[in-house]
């Protein structure tokens, strides 16, 4: 999530939040939140229409993830960022079953393509072994009219 997203999720000031990361450096490592670039800015802003506003600012976004995004209500004070930080923790648990149960579905079906494929191999090798006993019988030689020898 993009920090003013994030903010607005807890009810907080985009700055208040930044400075509350800043504060508690500690809490977030890298893999918990980081600053976009330039070219991921763009990006960002090119593809979410409600960060059109992010295209003037001076300074680069934040971008959280799931396990920043759980810390920063730790680091927040408030009503709304408590109540949040329980729909937040909430949301990504719903989201990671959901993302189980793909994987799980996703799982099924390539063991049926598998299967399909098998069985689309043997049906094809049977239609190739039935299709010379499907084809009308040769036409029986004709008789030759006339004298006909032996070594002929």
């Amino acid at each position: 999530m993009i920090d003013t997203d994030l903010a607005g999720v807890y009810g907080v000031e985009t700055r208040s939040l930044n400075q509350a990361v800043k504060r508690n450096a500690e809490r977030f490592p890298e893999d918990f939140v980081f600053r976009l670039n330039s070219i991921e800015k763009t990006e960002v802003i090119t593809k979410c229409d409600h960060l059109t506003h992010l295209k003037f600012a001076k300074s680069l976004p934040y971008a959280f993830t799931e396990h920043g995004a759980i810390m920063a209500a730790t680091v927040l004070n408030g009503p709304q960022a408590v109540s949040m930080s329980v729909y937040v923790v909430r949301a990504f648990v719903r989201m990671r079953e959901q993302l189980a149960a793909n994987a799980a579905i996703l799982k099924r079906l390539a063991e049926i393509d598998k299967t399909l494929l098998q069985h689309d191999t043997a049906l094809r090798d049977i239609y190739y072994k039935l299709l010379p006993l499907l084809q009308p019988p040769p036409a029986p030689p004709r008789r030759r009219i006339g004298f006909v020898t032996d070594d002929d």
